[in-house]
């Protein structure tokens, strides 16, 4: 071997990015592999519609049928598939047990006189095809040519896992499939499902009909749960019946991925008492929760609930043929218990101190029953308390520190922290983003990326106990599929990088560089992913008399080309390298560039004396400092069949334009809407909520200068109730005036409970 002609990309953080030679395409894979050296003076070999597949057993069969499919999927031509001998040139794939490659990995060499996909399993030859999908889905060209290449791959964790939120938002299986069928590409191997939650119960159950068939239903809040011609309740319902899951877990395992179901308990009970109030602790019938927050509804700790989960477990055991059962364990408030004269005495009957202590006594009996359907139990950290069985896992949402005392005690760990890497929190500032939370901070790609699973604290001889890590979509602000997807991807491709390579073969730069090549693939596939990353933020303010100043970014940091003229910029556009201070009105077109090629179409913004004096719900930011901020979605469908979205700071509903152009203002026009509080707190959470006492009938709207403590420079009467569309105009004529550019607080004072005004966007005329 020549060695000035082969690169090793093993550390890639030591290397540059790998040329070669002619026409061949240049490697861009996610997650990059393990080990890839490429000849670029050796010959390379083209890929056509004329290309054998060379598919040796029955293995080597299915996994050519799966790279066929998916390059179908891509919109690519499928390759001809042969059984072995046939042919000399072309594809070869082979599974050879006896080869010492690792269970999922493959080994890939391209050569002049074809490609060879080699691995010890199904599993890793079938990894081994999505590389060489991701090879040919690189280029448009129908001909592909491939360098001379060595790729000898294998994953760092066996756990590389995503969890959908089925409870809140229910997805279709067909939707569940195309997830899963992203997640292959991805070389995820891990689907974590949570099935039953407050808001639904999701899996049918043949025992026990009326936990799908009632716990499965629920009227939404506010004008969703009515049907504006009879002013009936409109009930929103879904489950899957046990075909449907079969079906759903036998797709996740030709793809090689695991299915874990989660029936969370002893708390996010309520849909589950709602069909069978005897589960619960009060033993009184509730309905199927409409809100989000924490419930407090329990199920209760008699020996006939057990009975009754065990024939549970009996059923999800036989439909999901996995190593494991989730049972939840987290989020249980336990007033119920400390009310409850039964559970008191049960807990004294026990030997009991406390509710914590009943609790950790409640996750050892779920666990007896796990075992005994041949499952093994997972659950959220706070299974911890109290102690655990040594082959129980723990998957560590609040931060790390749970899995890391997990780890240390023991148990294997997922580690799942929400600040890292929960898919709910919004990736951007831009108005753009559908549904989640904004606040109180983002997590945009690069966190996602940088997170390490393996704590540093962490002795060498207990890592091994970090099965891997796990990204997870809760679903409760946005019903929409496309939030799901929008929400994923492409964050996913950081978490499937992380789970697969080297902790030295990572390198956030190089990752950039490579990741345009699969908005390409998304689009061909029909995935909706994120375009907000790839886009253009503006932030325009006055600047002087008749001009604007204009600062402009891309999130993940690409070159910002734009034009003033209204033409679309291209890669010989100015580059923006500052704040631009032009004329107005101005016709802004902008776009982030990766070399010479734009990553989403050219943005718009018509820039306008009227438009710095007017600013949209996303534009704006919340008076706290602190604080959870929902981006939440209407409960009013409009016209033309989508939903408004409101930033709200819930515990304090608030709006801060922070340099609002005063000069020449006489009046403030508010357009607000009105949301449902579907907010369920505790009595100290509920302590902690700040408003404005009302001073009429229905409130006012509030607008200080300076801060929410400052001089009240606008107010208006609110009304009893929007207009039919769900929002209403305000007109509020200045009670000062000023020529300074200056901060407004925007609030509606009186109890923003049960019904709230939200701020959708504030003129200034």
């Amino acid at each position: 071997m020549r060695r000035s002609a082969w690169l090793s990309l093993c550390l890639l953080a030591l290397c540059q990015p790998v040329r070669a030679g002619g026409d061949a395409i240049v490697p861009s894979l996610i997650p990059q592999p393990a080990s890839m050296r490429v000849d670029a003076n050796a010959a390379a070999f083209s890929v056509d519609a004329s290309t054998v597949v060379r598919a040796e057993g029955d293995a080597a069969m299915r996994v050519a049928g799966q790279l066929n499919a998916f390059l179908a999927k891509a919109g690519r031509t499928p390759l001809s598939i042969a059984a072995r001998g046939q042919g000399t040139h072309g594809i070869r794939l082979a599974v050879e047990p006896g080869s010492g490659i690792p269970a999922e990995g493959y080994a890939l060499s391209v050569g002049d006189d074809g490609i060879t996909i080699r691995a010890s399993s199904e599993a890793g030859l079938f990894h081994g095809a999505v590389t060489l999908w991701q090879l040919l889905t690189q280029s448009d060209a129908a001909r592909v040519t491939l360098p001379a290449m060595r790729i000898d791959d294998a994953p760092r964790f066996p756990w590389r896992g995503y969890m959908l939120d089925s409870a809140r938002h229910f997805q279709t299986p067909a939707q569940v499939r195309q997830l899963l069928d992203t997640m292959a590409l991805h070389k995820l191997n891990v689907f974590h499902w949570h099935l039953t939650d407050d808001q639904g119960w999701r899996i049918e159950i043949k025992r026990h009909p009326r936990l799908a068939q009632v716990g499965g239903c629920r009227v939404p809040a506010g004008d969703a749960g009515v049907d504006p011609a009879s002013g009936t309740p409109v009930r929103y319902c879904g489950w899957y019946t046990q075909d449907d899951i079969r079906d759903i877990v036998a797709h996740a395992a030709a793809l090689h991925i695991t299915v874990v179901p989660e029936i969370d308990m002893p708390g996010h009970a309520t849909a589950a008492i709602a069909a069978y109030p005897a589960l619960g602790t009060e033993g009184r019938q509730i309905p199927v929760s409409a809100h989000r927050g924490i419930h407090a509804n329990l199920f209760n700790v008699d020996d006939a609930t057990f009975d009754f989960l065990d024939g549970v477990f009996a059923e999800v055991a036989q439909l999901f043929p996995g190593p494991y059962i989730h049972v939840g364990g987290d989020e249980a408030i336990k007033a119920q218990w400390q009310a409850s004269p039964h559970v008191q005495a049960r807990m004294r009957e026990l030997g009991l101190a406390d509710e914590d202590a009943l609790q950790s006594w409640f996750i050892h009996r779920l666990e007896a029953q796990v075992h005994g359907h041949g499952k093994r139990l997972i659950g959220w950290d706070e299974i911890l308390d109290g102690g655990l069985a040594p082959d129980a896992t723990v998957m560590s949402w609040r931060g790390i520190d749970g899995g890391l005392a997990a780890a240390r005690q023991g148990h294997d760990v997922v580690m799942s922290p929400n600040a890292d890497l929960y898919l709910d929190y919004l990736q951007t500032d831009s108005p753009d983003e559908p549904g989640g939370r904004p606040r109180p901070k983002l997590i945009p790609m690069e966190r996602f990326y940088r997170f390490e699973p393996v704590p540093e604290a962490l002795d060498a001889d207990r890592h091994h106990h970090i099965l891997g890590l796990q990204a997870n979509m809760w679903t409760t602000d946005d019903v929409r599929f496309s939030a799901v997807e929008h929400n994923t991807f492409p964050r996913l491709l950081a978490v499937a990088e992380t789970g697969w390579t080297p902790k030295a073969g990572k390198d956030y730069a190089s990752f950039l560089q490579r990741l345009p090549a699969w908005t390409r693939r998304y689009h061909a596939l029909g995935v909706g992913y994120a375009r907000t990353p790839f886009g253009v933020l503006l932030d325009d303010a006055p600047a002087a008399a008749g001009k604007a100043t204009l600062q402009l970014s891309n999130p993940l940091g690409y070159p910002v080309r734009y034009t003033l003229d209204g033409s679309e910029p291209t890669a010989r556009s100015p580059l923006y390298a500052g704040p631009i201070e032009a004329g107005l009105p101005l016709q802004l077109r902008t776009a982030a560039f990766a070399g010479d090629n734009a990553l989403q179409p050219a943005q718009r913004f018509e820039v306008t004396a009227a438009s710095l004096r007017s600013r949209g719900n996303a534009q704006l930011q919340p008076c706290i400092a602190q604080g959870p901020v929902l981006r939440m979605q209407d409960d009013t469908v409009q016209a033309d069949g989508r939903r408004a979205l409101f930033n709200v700071a819930f515990m304090q509903p608030c709006w801060r334009w922070e340099h609002a152009p005063m000069a020449g203002a006489e009046s403030i026009e508010v357009r607000a809407g009105r949301l449902p509080y579907i907010i369920d707190q505790s009595e100290e959470e509920n302590a902690r909520r700040r408003f404005l006492p009302a001073r009429s009938a229905h409130g006012e709207l509030d607008i200080r200068a300076g801060s929410c403590d400052g001089k009240r420079i606008a107010t208006a009467p609110l009304p009893a109730r929007p207009d039919a569309d769900g929002f209403i105009t305000l007109h509020a004529p200045l009670l000062r005036r000023t020529d300074k550019t200056e901060a407004l607080c925007i609030r509606f004072s009186g109890d923003f409970r049960p019904d709230m005004w939200v701020l959708d966007r504030v003129t200034l005329r």
